[in-house]
Parts: structure tokens; C-alpha cells; sequence
């Protein structure tokens, strides 16, 4: 069978979970969105490449990077395939009704022009519904602020949307579905990314900006 057409049309997916503990409700999240995000692309004909990330695997990277201005190699590399994904799926926990220290210090070691017109996936969990409206009035803005282009549906969970074995409840998985659904679609709108190179900063940077720009909006570069 030839899969030239599968290829030629794949789609890369960045997906970065902001929790904590080890398994997380957050990063659970952040798989079912992942593969209800792939099969919506499948029906389109398009290859979805996913690669996730735990922000607790570069917490002491990122802390580094806020002090001194710099990324460490691990942490510029992931945040390479990040920027440069053609849409971007990222998941936190809701903290205090609002989102993480770790997923907002991430946020910050980014260049506000680093995911411009990009589609992102936002998702939250807390233990409890009340903390719902957080996508809305707390993470949403720090997208905007990017100038990324977030998808309408802004996908939730509570524990009680969990069940015994981990599976979603009906209502949940609705919301995954449509926000998955939304996602693909705004992919399969946008030209493709595919001539990017990952690790090559200046690919995907434009002419004049540099990686230590990309990363350099807290040194006022």
C-alpha cells in the first residue's frame, strides 16, 4: 500500500502536561486529549506525529533559565519542538483557582511571539467543578497573550469526571471529542509545518530573531 499521501499530510502535535505527581490526573488528560486529537486527524487523512512533555522533567531547567536568561540544552530542545509543532495541546492543574507555578514559568521563558497564530488545546483538572471556569479567566489570557489562536472548547476535569479505572465519564468524553474535533479542524486549515526543522532554531524564527530572542522575554530582549 502506498502511504506517500500519509506522510506527505502528517501534522505534529506538541503536548505539554504541567503535573506534578507521577501517574497525574493531568497528564491522563493530556493522553486522551492527544489521541482524541489524532483520530480527528486520521478522518481527515492526516498523520499526527505527538510528542508530550512533562514540565516536571525541566522544572529545575526552566528555573534556571528565569534566573539567568538561558536555556539549558534539554530545555531548549523541547521548547524547539514546541514552537515549532503545528498545534500545541497543554494541560495544568488548577492551583488556588488558577493554573500552576511550573505551567506559568514555563509560559514565561517563552517569547510572546513564539506560538502567533498557532492552534493550542487547553485543558485543566482540579479536584473539584467550582474551578471550571479557570480555562476562561485565567489561562486562556496567557494564550492570547502569545497570540496563539486556542481552540473554542476548553476541555475540564474534575475527579468526579474520572472513573474507577481511570476512564472519562460520558459528559468528559464529550468535551474531548469536540475539543479534539476543534483542534484538527484548525489544523487541517493552516498550512503545514513540515519544511520546520525542530532543532534548528532559524528555521521557523524569521530573519533577524534570534534563539536567545525566542527565549529572552523577561531580559527585555
Amino acid at each position: 500500500m502506498d502511504t506517500t499521501g500519509a506522510r506527505a499530510a502528517a501534522r505534529r502535535i506538541a503536548v505539554v502536561s504541567a503535573g506534578l505527581s507521577n501517574p497525574s490526573s493531568t497528564r491522563m488528560l493530556a493522553d486522551r486529549l492527544a489521541s482524541a486529537a489524532a483520530k480527528q486527524l486520521a478522518t481527515r487523512d492526516i498523520q499526527a506525529d505527538i510528542d508530550v512533555f512533562e514540565l516536571r522533567d525541566y522544572a529545575h531547567d526552566i528555573t534556571n533559565n528565569l534566573l539567568t536568561g538561558f536555556a539549558p540544552p534539554a530545555l531548549e530542545s523541547m521548547i524547539n519542538t514546541v514552537v515549532s509543532a503545528d498545534a500545541v495541546i497543554a494541560v495544568t492543574p488548577i492551583f488556588s483557582t488558577s493554573y500552576s507555578g511550573l505551567f506559568k514559568s514555563f509560559i514565561d521563558v517563552l517569547d510572546p511571539d513564539a506560538l502567533t497564530g498557532k492552534p493550542v488545546l487547553i485543558g485543566a483538572n482540579a479536584g473539584t467543578a467550582r474551578h471550571s471556569l479557570a480555562i476562561d479567566y485565567a489561562i486562556r489570557p496567557l494564550f492570547a497573550y502569545l497570540h496563539a489562536e486556542p481552540v473554542s472548547t476548553g476541555v475540564f476535569a474534575a475527579s468526579s469526571d474520572w472513573g474507577a479505572a481511570g476512564d472519562q465519564v460520558a459528559p468528559l468524553g464529550e468535551r474531548i471529542e469536540r475539543g479534539a474535533r476543534e483542534l484538527a479542524e484548525a489544523i487541517a486549515r493552516r498550512q503545514p509545518e513540515e519544511d520546520l526543522d525542530p532543532f534548528d532554531p532559524a528555521s521557523y524564527l524569521g530573519e533577524g530573531r534570534s534563539f536567545g530572542h525566542l527565549l529572552g522575554g523577561l531580559a527585555g530582549e
